[in-house]
């Protein structure tokens, strides 16, 4: 069987992008991965409902550039990491604590 011609794609996207049922795109999964490796997104639906699109290795590191790298890479590449005095600019509540109270039988 063929893939299905995606119904919501823009006349401005490419007209080859289709839709695949996953026994489909298992059967014939080199089709698949030749397609996406033209730079055609190949989209694989699971009982009918949607649950992964194939693209091509280049494509996938435009979209994700941030998964190349590690955890620890992600995390110093944060927003956090380039605020200059991040501990000077925090409110701190900076009134005196009260003495407990003693109770006397």
């Amino acid at each position: 069987m063929s893939p299905v011609k995606h119904p919501d794609r823009a006349a401005s996207g490419p007209a080859d992008t289709a839709v695949w049922k996953l026994e489909d795109a298992k059967a014939r999964f080199s089709e698949v991965v030749r397609l996406a490796e033209q730079g055609v997104p190949q989209h694989v639906n699971v009982r009918g409902r949607p649950a992964v699109v194939i693209v091509s290795a280049p494509a996938y590191a435009r979209l994700a550039p941030a998964a190349s790298g590690s955890l620890a890479a992600l995390f110093g590449e944060g927003p956090f990491t380039r605020l200059d005095d991040f501990d000077d600019v925090l409110a701190r509540d900076r009134t005196p604590m009260r003495d407990p109270e003693t109770f006397e039988p």
